[in-house]
C-alpha cells in the first residue's frame, strides 16, 4: 500500500494540475502496479491440489453401560427396581469415534504422508481423493514421536505432490496449505514463513517450521507448499488457548517427514541417534562466566552414565559448538541434529571446555526410553551460606535416589533475599556444581562459596524437577 502511495505522489507531482478521473486512473494504475507484486497461487493449487487427500477415520468404541447412573441411585430408594427393570433390558450399544485429517500422495502405488494423531488407534482410515474415489488404507507404520504416519492405498497412477527441503526455505518468504479444517475438503490457505527451527514443548528431535498460515482441526497431516509447488512441510500443530487458530501454526519439516517414512517403509520402526546428554541453552549471564564473546551453543547439564558421550569422554560444563560439521547456534538445535545421525556413525563434535575449543569423536546409539525418577525424601541437619543467601544440607541416600545423583553435591533447604534467590535457585533444588568445581558435600560447599571473587557471574549447576540446569549467579560484593 505505501508503495502504491509512494506512486501515486510521483505520478501527481510530474504530471501537474489532474481532472479527478485522471487522478483515479493513476491510482489505479499504482495499484495495479502493486498487485502485481504479490503471489500468485491459481496456477499451484491447480496443478497439486489434486495430490493432497482427506482422511476419515474410524475407532471402534466401548459398549455402554446398559443401566446408565444407576450406581447413583439408592439400593433403598422407592425408584431402584423401577430404574432397573426400566434399563435391564435395554441393549448394550457402542459408539464409534470419528476424526478428520489431511494428507498428500507421495508415490504413484499410493502412499501417503499424514500425521500419527490422525490415524492413532484408528481401526478404519479411509483416504478420499481429488476425483470422489474412495479408498480404505492400510498403515504401513507410525513414529509418535515425529507425529508422522505412513498409508497405502491399492491404485495405481496417482497424481502426486513435488517435494523439496527446507534448507533452501526463507524466513519471510510466502507458502501455503491445502486440507480439511473442520471437514471443509481442498481449502487453501496462505501466509509467510514466521520461523525456523522451533522446538516445542515435549518435542525436541522436530525442528518445527513455524507459519502464520491458518491452520485448524482437520489442516493436520497436509502439505505446506512453497511458491515453486513443492512440499517442504506437514502441517501438524497450531499454538492455541481455544482450540481454533491463533496465528501460530507448526509444520514438520519435508526432509524430517521423508526420513521417518523412509524408515518405516524400510523396517517398521524409526531409529533415532542418542548422545546421552542433558543440555541448556547459554545465556549472556553463561556466556560471561564461560569467557565467551556471545552465547552460542548447547550447554551440558548432565552426562548419562553409559551413554555414547561418557565413553567419549564428555563433561558436565563443555558446549558444544558444532556437531558433525554443523553449527550449533542454540541448545535445541543439537537434538534434531543428534536424532538424525546413523547409529553406530563415528562423529566429530567440536565443544568448548574451560575456554579451549576441541573435537572429540563420538560414536552414536540409538535413542533408548527415557528414565523414570521417584519423589525425594527427608533431609538432614542444615548449613548455611550466607554470602549467597541459601541454606543447604548433605543429600541423604533417598534425595539422592529421588534426584538421580548418586554422588557430591548439596541440598537446598532454604533460600533467602540474596544472590541465590536472584539466580533462580529454589527450595529442593541440588547444587552440583559452583563455578568449575564439582561439589562434594556441604563442608566443600561452604568453602566454595568462601573464595567466589566478588561481583562476578558464576556458574552455578543445579538438578531441579528430575533433571540438571546451569544458572548464572552474580555473586555479592
Amino acid at each position: 500500500m505505501n508503495e502504491a502511495i509512494d506512486c501515486l505522489r510521483r505520478a501527481l507531482r510530474s504530471a501537474g494540475n489532474l481532472c479527478p478521473a485522471a487522478v483515479l486512473g493513476v491510482f489505479l494504475m499504482c495499484g495495479n502496479a502493486q498487485a502485481q507484486n504479490l503471489p500468485e497461487f491459481t496456477e499451484l493449487v491447480e496443478k497439486y491440489s489434486p495430490a493432497v487427500v482427506n482422511i476419515s477415520t474410524t475407532t471402534k468404541g466401548t459398549p455402554n453401560t446398559p443401566m446408565p447412573g444407576l450406581e447413583n441411585v439408592p439400593k433403598d430408594s422407592p425408584f431402584y427396581e423401577f430404574y432397573k427393570r426400566f434399563f435391564e433390558g435395554q441393549p448394550q450399544q457402542e459408539r464409534d469415534a470419528q476424526s478428520l485429517g489431511s494428507g498428500f500422495i507421495i508415490s504413484g502405488d499410493g502412499l501417503v504422508i499424514t500425521n500419527n494423531h490422525v490415524v492413532r488407534e484408528a481401526d478404519k482410515i479411509i483416504v478420499r481423493l481429488s476425483d470422489r474415489r474412495e479408498f480404505e488404507a492400510k498403515l504401513i507404520g507410525a513414529d509418535e514421536r515425529s507425529d508422522i504416519a505412513l498409508l497405502k492405498i491399492e491404485a495405481e497412477s496417482l497424481p502426486t505432490v513435488r517435494l523439496g527441503t527446507k534448507y533452501n526455505l526463507k524466513v519471510g518468504e510466502w507458502v501455503l496449505a491445502i486440507g480439511s479444517p473442520f471437514g471443509f475438503e481442498y481449502t487453501v490457505t496462505a501466509g509467510i514463513v514466521s520461523a525456523k527451527g522451533r522446538s516445542l514443548p515435549r518435542e525436541n528431535y522436530v525442528p518445527f517450521i513455524q507459519t502464520d498460515v491458518a491452520i485448524n482441526p482437520g489442516n493436520s497431516g497436509g502439505p505446506l507448499f512453497n511458491l515453486a509447488g513443492e512440499v517442504i512441510g506437514v502441517n501438524a500443530q497450531i499454538y492455541t488457548r481455544t482450540g481454533q487458530f491463533n496465528g501460530l501454526s507448526f509444520a514438520i519439516p519435508i526432509d524430517v517427514a521423508m526420513d521417518v517414512a523412509d524408515q518405516l517403509r524400510a523396517q517398521g520402526r524409526v531409529s533415532r541417534g542418542w548422545l546421552g546428554v542433558m543440555i541448556q541453552d547459554v545465556t549472556a549471564e553463561l556466556a560471561e562466566s564461560f569467557g565467551m564473546a556471545k552465547p552460542r551453543g548447547a550447554l551440558i547439564a548432565k552426562v548419562l552414565d553409559d551413554s555414547p558421550a561418557a565413553s567419549a569422554g564428555f563433561q558436565v560444563g563443555d558446549i558444544v559448538l558444532r556437531f558433525n560439521d554443523r553449527d550449533v547456534r542454540r541448545s535445541s538445535d543439537l537434538p534434531p541434529i543428534v536424532g538424525r545421525t546413523r547409529v553406530d556413525a563415528r562423529t566429530p563434535v567440536e565443544i568448548l571446555r574451560n575456554g579451549e575449543s576441541k573435537v572429540i569423536e563420538v560414536v552414536i546409539a540409538e535413542l533408548p526410553q527415557d528414565p523414570t525418577v521417584r519423589t525425594a525424601g527427608t533431609t538432614p541437619p542444615l548449613a548455611s551460606a550466607d554470602k549467597l543467601g541459601v541454606v543447604v544440607s548433605d543429600l541423604t541416600p533417598e534425595q539422592r535416589t529421588a534426584l538421580g545423583v548418586p554422588k557430591g553435591g548439596v541440598f537446598v533447604s532454604a533460600v533467602k533475599a540474596g544472590a541465590a534467590q536472584a539466580a533462580g535457585i529454589r527450595n529442593g533444588d541440588a547444587i552440583l556444581m559452583l563455578q568449575n568445581q564439582q561439589v562434594r558435600d556441604r563442608a566443600h560447599f561452604e568453602e566454595l562459596v568462601t573464595g567466589l571473587p566478588p561481583e562476578k557471574n558464576v556458574r552455578i549447576l543445579v538438578h531441579r524437577d528430575k533433571s540438571p540446569i546451569f544458572l548464572a549467579l552474580k555473586t555479592p560484593e
